[in-house]
């Protein structure tokens, strides 16, 4: 009974993911400028997550790594903020390529990103859901508590992230990109739920998606032009934060 239940908590979360990406486009009142506050909010959230919640659990994800390293990687000191690292500078990467391309094709009187692009970011997006979608069975066994703080600040997360990816991408990610993300999400809670994957993945996993998360977060906070509310961020921040630490 209680694997079943369990099984429920973890399909109806994946599900509230998974609706982020199909309709949060038509959350009207985020596409104005300055930017919604709730945006800002949900970013807020989104980094207390990482850093009250993911980087402390990175001690116990080092240590794991630490232990399976080969002898050639056994001098390194910092396995799983080195991968941490990779991540952040993975997506920051992608960021870069679709905004240089976006630019160069509006000077040439389109508005669209390319397809190439279109598609690297989007099949890196699949992945960064699919592994978003896994951990939430390592959020079930913790509770259904921890389940439901993960998926609120995930969901948040997710509609910031989406919102960037609209404005990239506009008609090709609405006809294709939000689905396939959509379904990463699903599956990877899926693969969770029928197959374990080895700890050492987990942990390796459980950092690039830390390093992932900051960077695409504050790349939406941060640009002049998004006229952010720090306001609304730092209420995101200490709300969940005081959330976080009584729970």
């Amino acid at each position: 009974m209680a694997a079943t239940a369990s099984s429920l908590h973890l399909l109806v979360a994946a599900g509230l993911l998974a609706l982020v990406h199909l309709f949060g486009g038509q959350l009207r009142f985020l596409q104005v400028q300055p930017r919604s506050t709730w945006l800002s909010l949900g970013g807020g959230i989104s980094v207390a997550y990482v850093f009250l919640h993911l980087l402390p659990e990175l001690q116990q994800h080092q240590r794991t790594l630490a232990q399976a390293a080969s002898p050639a990687l056994t001098s390194l000191r910092h396995h799983a903020y080195l991968i941490a690292l990779l991540g952040l500078a993975v997506f920051y990467g992608l960021e870069c390529l679709a905004l240089r391309d976006r630019r160069q094709r509006q000077k040439a009187g389109e508005k669209a990103t390319s397809p190439g692009v279109f598609w690297i970011s989007i099949c890196s997006f699949t992945v960064y859901n699919a592994l978003i979608g896994y951990l939430l069975v390592e959020q079930v066994r913790a509770g259904a508590g921890n389940l439901y703080l993960f998926t609120g600040a995930m969901g948040l997360h997710f509609l910031v992230n989406d919102y960037g990816l609209r404005e990239h991408y506009q008609a090709r990610y609405r006809h294709m990109g939000r689905w396939l993300l959509s379904a990463a999400v699903l599956m990877g809670a899926l693969l969770g739920l029928y197959r374990e994957v080895p700890v050492v993945l987990v942990s390796t996993l459980v950092a690039f998606l830390a390093g992932g998360i900051i960077l695409n977060v504050l790349k939406e906070e941060l640009p002049a032009e998004r006229e952010s509310s720090f306001g609304a961020f730092a209420v995101g921040v200490a709300g969940y934060a005081a959330l976080l630490l009584t729970f």
